[in-house]
């Protein structure tokens, strides 16, 4: 009857969202007087975990699930969540796990609730506040169903340490061929991914051209920060396709945003509502980004962002 979380790795690492959705999941499980079970997919070293509120590791080894695949995933949860005879199955709100969530619910007949935020306000009935009109909102659900799935959205929750060893046993599934074979994976090459960053630096058009892009670049160094930028400015090929952040593109819940030459479309600001701390810097004191942020600078971004860079070495320096 454990909590089951499952905890998303790249390269062998866990991600920060995993150590994440294990800490929610210890929450969800101190409040149902249970313990909490997670499942790795090919990785070897999870002692991490124990530091996280998890009690036992489900360590998956399979070759057929060295790529990501939502089918053969989301079937090896059900599997473990089966034996486990989980009620409550946690996962972080990742591109993979958004995927593989949906078909996780019909597999365990489950209520399936995104964009949760907090821990459950009460379990019985199971309740749980969420994001909704694309961050605009708040909403509290209750999910029904005996087995529920939960969502949790990225740097909501925060990470929590807990005191303890996590035990692990092997784990197989069975799962059948999907017919998707994976030919290549092409990754960002940022330092810091945009799924897991707590600072997100991106940029627009104000920036003129792809060749501006050092000083944004620099700022983001400093600060250990991703880069990203607006649609227009991945159109134009300026920058790949992965930093665009936005609707259509990947969604951001920093810590802090700062956005550097962007008006703010209806459309950029939907994906980046999630940050808790948005900083706007833009020529344009009518610029829509303005109406959205905590602070905003009006000036050029060539006089600006140089200079800001020169404080934060300097504050640095002192540290």
């Amino acid at each position: 009857m454990s909590v089951l979380v499952y905890t998303e790795s790249e390269q062998g690492v866990f991600k920060k969202a995993a150590l994440e959705v294990a800490s929610y999941a210890k929450a969800v499980a101190n409040q149902l007087g249970t313990t909490v079970t997670a499942i790795t997919i090919n990785i070897d070293d999870v002692t991490v975990l124990g530091n996280y509120g998890v009690d036992k590791v489900l360590k998956v080894s399979n070759a057929q699930l060295g790529s990501f695949n939502a089918n053969g995933y989301a079937e090896t949860i059900k599997q473990a969540a089966e034996k486990e005879g989980s009620q409550v199955v946690v996962v972080s709100s990742s591109a993979d796990s958004k995927y593989l969530a949906p078909l996780l619910a019909v597999g365990l007949n489950a209520g399936y609730a995104s964009n949760v935020i907090e821990a459950p306000t009460s379990t019985s009935p199971f309740t749980v506040k969420r994001t909704a009109f694309t961050n605009k909102a708040f909403e509290m659900s209750q999910i029904n169903t005996d087995v529920k799935i939960i969502g949790v959205s990225n740097n909501s929750f925060g990470l929590v340490e807990n005191s303890g060893n996590a035990s692990a046993e092997d784990f197989s599934s069975s799962i059948s061929d999907s017919g998707v074979k994976v030919e290549s994976v092409d990754k960002a090459t940022d330092k810091v991914t945009i799924a897991d960053a707590e600072i997100v630096v991106s940029a627009g058009r104000g920036l003129k051209g792809p060749e501006n892009w050092g000083m944004i670049e620099e700022l983001a160094d400093v600060l250990g920060a991703a880069t990203a930028c607006s649609k227009p400015v991945s159109d134009l090929g300026w920058r790949p396709h992965s930093e665009h952040v936005g609707q259509t593109g990947k969604p951001v819940a920093s810590n802090l945003y700062i956005a550097i030459g962007i008006s703010g479309a209806i459309q950029h600001l939907a994906g980046i509502n999630a940050s808790k701390v948005k900083v706007v810097i833009n020529t344009d004191a009518e610029a829509p980004f303005f109406k959205a942020a905590d602070y905003g600078v009006v000036g050029d971004a060539f006089e600006v962002v140089p200079q800001l860079i020169e404080k934060l070495k300097a504050f640095k320096a002192q540290q």
